[in-house]
């Protein structure tokens, strides 16, 4: 069980490597919790270690890895935390030449709202971004609706999904609901149900048997036109 400050220096923690690549500096994780002092920091970091929530990276400076989150943390504490990877501008006419020769099926539609039919067939091809790691399968959707505005994902984006039939809680999933309707959720697992939760206030959490809900991918970045 953490503390409330221990819980909210790791998501804060969390929230800067996703939206930075880097760890805070303990001057900003002191200016975060509103401390008047370093030491107080260096004693929530070492109690987050000890606790098995962060490593320290060896040979590095300020160099943290979350390990995991607190499974007391609210869908609201997480979806603050989470930066999706955007390609700006990625898929105008004029950009979708691709020099590298690397190009990635789009699928149709996905929901990201109420359920819209099993993910179609191939609809075009994009060029496979550059800061993903080329390792496995992937596929894209066209996002319809505005349930995972807050996870940082609009209407009309493009997600770039790797395919997956498991995924961690928390993850940003395509799932496939009765073989039959798709929706990007993000997934949680307790007991013998599935919840896949909207990131906007306006939609409720859909609660399902374990044999209802099937992983299809993982959500790894998007494109979005400016």
């Amino acid at each position: 069980m953490l503390t409330k400050k221990q819980k909210n220096l790791l998501l804060f923690i969390n929230k800067k490597l996703r939206s930075t690549g880097v760890s805070p500096s303990y001057e900003e994780m002191k200016e975060s919790l509103n401390l008047k002092s370093k030491s107080g920091i260096h004693r929530l970091i070492s109690a987050l270690e000890e606790r098995g929530f962060i490593k320290r990276l060896a040979h590095k400076a300020r160099a943290l890895e979350v390990v995991k989150l607190p499974e007391t943390a609210s869908a609201n504490d997480i979806y603050n935390s989470f930066s999706p990877s955007v390609i700006r501008g990625g898929l105008d006419d004029k950009n979708l030449g691709n020099k590298s020769g690397s190009e990635i099926p789009v699928l149709g539609n996905i929901a990201a709202g109420t359920p819209v039919e099993a993910i179609q067939n191939e609809v075009m091809r994009i060029p496979m971004p550059d800061n993903i790691e080329k390792n496995g399968e992937f596929f894209g959707l066209k996002v319809k609706g505005d349930s995972m505005i807050e996870a940082g994902i609009n209407d009309g984006d493009t997600v770039i999904v790797k395919k997956a039939d498991t995924a961690e809680n928390g993850k940003i999933v395509v799932a496939l609901i009765d073989d039959n309707e798709a929706m990007l959720k993000r997934i949680r697992r307790k007991g013998k149900t599935v919840a896949l939760e909207s990131a906007n206030r306006n939609y409720e959490t859909k609660i399902f048997g374990p044999d209802r809900v099937k992983v299809q991918g993982v959500l790894v970045s998007l494109y979005r036109n400016f």
